[in-house]
């Protein structure tokens, strides 16, 4: 009844919360998703996705029937791994969770060595908002592997990579205090600040540094978007607190400028890549070695 085709409908649609996002991602028609889920309703007899509000969710019965569609989906891509071992091939998907400020400047690099080498994988990038978000696809098996800022010890979560990054500042080249080898909090006060919101993991350092400097924290824009942070100082005049793992693009294209606060020398976060506790497919393995090799590279 439940075909790989329509597995991967209903796991969209599930994700999205909408035929019409699933239909552009999938490349097929909206109504022929429609009218699959709701043959396979009929034919169930229970409804499936709530359909009273403007994003679909997913009822009692559909909840029970995702878990099985995802674990089918998994057993499928990793028979399909195994069978392409078998070819002596390099085929399949690997999927990484992250954030979206690491999407954007460490993974490309690891992306495109993994691909040149691996031409016949593709990598998926599942961007999330928080670490736990990050912990609970891998946990899950949605996701091979997850990259993130200081993960918590966890029962079910190994840790594969660790490279250590100071909070500091970033700015715009032409800003007052780019030319500065370092600075103090103090130095800060009266420009612009672009700080990160109470949801993200760098947040609690910065104000545990506000505090035992006796200095009060005011920002001008608060963002859960580290590429929103980078943006507003790049091109607004804004200064803002991320790693160099944060900026290390725009660092590159001169962009940005990385500059240590004293404050700050003491505290340091760790980038982390996770795995789950089960065994990851062979190519999934080679992909978190191209990682660790940038990571590596950052960190030095």
């Amino acid at each position: 009844m439940l075909h790989g085709r329509l597995l991967n409908y209903l796991d969209e649609v599930a994700r999205s919360g909408s035929v019409r996002k699933t239909a552009e991602r999938l490349n097929v028609s909206a109504s022929a998703i429609s009218r699959q889920i709701a043959a396979l309703e009929e034919a169930l007899d229970t409804q499936l996705f709530d359909r009273s509000r403007r994003r679909l969710t997913l009822t009692a019965a559909g909840e029970i029937l995702i878990g099985h569609v995802r674990e089918t989906l998994k057993g499928m891509n990793r028979a399909e791994a195994m069978m392409e071992d078998l070819k002596g091939l390099r085929r399949g998907v690997v999927t990484i969770a992250l954030m979206s400020g690491l999407a954007a400047n460490l993974l490309p690099r690891a992306v495109g060595r993994f691909q040149r080498a691996n031409p016949g994988v593709s990598v998926r990038m599942m961007l999330m908002t928080t670490g736990d978000d990050i912990r609970n696809a891998v946990r899950a098996g949605e996701a091979d592997m997850g990259l993130g800022f200081d993960f918590p010890a966890d029962a079910d979560i190994s840790v594969l990579e660790i490279a250590i990054g100071r909070l500091g500042l970033a700015v715009a080249p032409d800003h007052p205090l780019a030319r500065s080898t370092s600075v103090r909090l103090s130095e800060c006060v009266g420009y612009p600040v672009a700080g990160a919101d109470p949801t993200t993991a760098i947040r609690p350092h910065i104000e545990q540094v506000f505090s035992r400097a006796n200095l009060q924290m005011s920002f001008a824009v608060e963002a859960n978007s580290i590429e929103m942070m980078r943006h507003l100082a790049m091109s607004e005049g804004y200064l803002t607190f991320l790693t160099p793992f944060d900026i290390a693009f725009e660092s590159r294209m001169g962009r940005l400028v990385y500059v240590p606060v004293r404050e700050f020398q003491s505290d340091t976060q760790q980038l982390m890549l996770i795995g789950g506790r089960r065994n990851i497919t062979a190519i999934a393995s080679v992909f978190v070695e191209n990682i660790r090799t940038v990571m590596r590279e950052m960190a030095d």
